[in-house]
């Protein structure tokens, strides 16, 4: 008998399935049923409008291509594709500089792409105005003229400032004046990040929030990475700050810990790019229908109508 043969009589070990085993399980098979199946199981395909569709489905963290990608206009139709297929009805974009910090002309870039996007994917995409504060007058006039000119819904702001150097606070003063929120690039790492040496946490939006309680921010994707939990636990007392759930990281009960500790009326639906696993991780997600549909796009619409004309 070889080290690889067993007797009939040797016991067979059991294995112990937990909840993150169970799910991790039944999404690969989701995965393997198909893309198309997953529309009928969040309530609605993005087309529907029968007596199975729950509300709005609207993804607070996505991105267009960045046109230096020789591959960009099909990749921004694979991205609406997906969104078909998953059952989001908008998408909130942001097109970033490949490198940063980025300058006034790059950024104004970016936008004019994100503005042409919303052309070409009427209704389905939303735009965030990307800007980099330390331009000062510069990124002020672009996000006045993307708000109030484009039609773009919000601010998006990435790591070339912590949230909390007074550079900032310019920007969260017009986001105030125009009724738009702010998704902050965030992140509570557990080492020191070179390349981002002004990476903003949660406890930064927190202090940010206590300064300016008018303002609507939003804590991007506590599943990016990092300490989730600390993340969440940093802004338990900051009520005009919203976590999105977006991230490639897919640990258990982060969403039902989110819910919890601020409310799910705090928590809204993000994707980042990784759309399936944004889905599966509300799906799965040990909350009742009610919770569920304000994270997907209640609280998002909530958000949104506090735009000021």
């Amino acid at each position: 008998m070889t080290a690889l043969q067993t007797t009939s009589s040797s016991p067979i070990p059991q294995r112990r399935v937990s909840r993150r085993t169970f799910l991790r399980d039944s999404a690969a098979a989701a995965v393997a049923i198909g893309a198309a199946a997953l529309p009928s199981a969040l309530g609605a395909s993005v087309r529907s409008s029968g007596p199975f569709r729950k509300g709005k489905v609207i993804d607070c963290h996505a991105h267009l291509n960045h046109r230096s990608r020789a591959t960009w206009k099909a990749d921004d139709q694979k991205l609406i594709e997906a969104a078909d297929k998953l059952g989001i009805d908008q998408l909130c974009c942001s097109i970033l500089t490949p490198r940063r910090p980025a300058t006034a002309d790059g950024f104004r870039e970016c936008n004019r792409w994100t503005a042409d996007g919303m052309r070409r994917f009427p209704g389905r995409v939303l735009g965030y105005c990307y800007v980099n504060p330390g331009y000062g007058r510069e990124a002020l006039d672009e996000v006045r003229r993307c708000i109030e000119e484009r039609g773009f819904i919000g601010i998006k702001l990435y790591n070339e400032y912590t949230c909390t150097e007074p550079v900032v606070f310019p920007i969260v003063e017009l986001a105030i004046e125009l009724g738009v929120p702010i998704l902050q690039h965030a992140s509570h790492s557990h080492y020191f990040v070179d390349d981002q040496p002004r990476m903003t946490d949660g406890g930064h939006l927190a202090e940010l929030a206590r300064s300016y309680p008018e303002a609507m921010l939003i804590c991007a994707h506590i599943s990016g990475g990092g300490d989730w939990e600390w993340t969440i636990k940093a802004l338990r007392h900051a009520p005009n700050v919203l976590l999105d759930t977006s991230g490639s990281v897919t640990d258990e009960g982060t969403v039902e810990m989110a819910a919890a500790v601020v409310g799910a009326d705090r928590v809204v639906f993000g994707c980042d790019s990784s759309m399936t696993a944004g889905v599966g991780k509300i799906r799965g997600a040990n909350l009742n229908a009610q919770e569920k549909q304000k994270i997907l796009g209640g609280n998002m619409m909530r958000l949104l109508r506090r735009r000021k004309s």
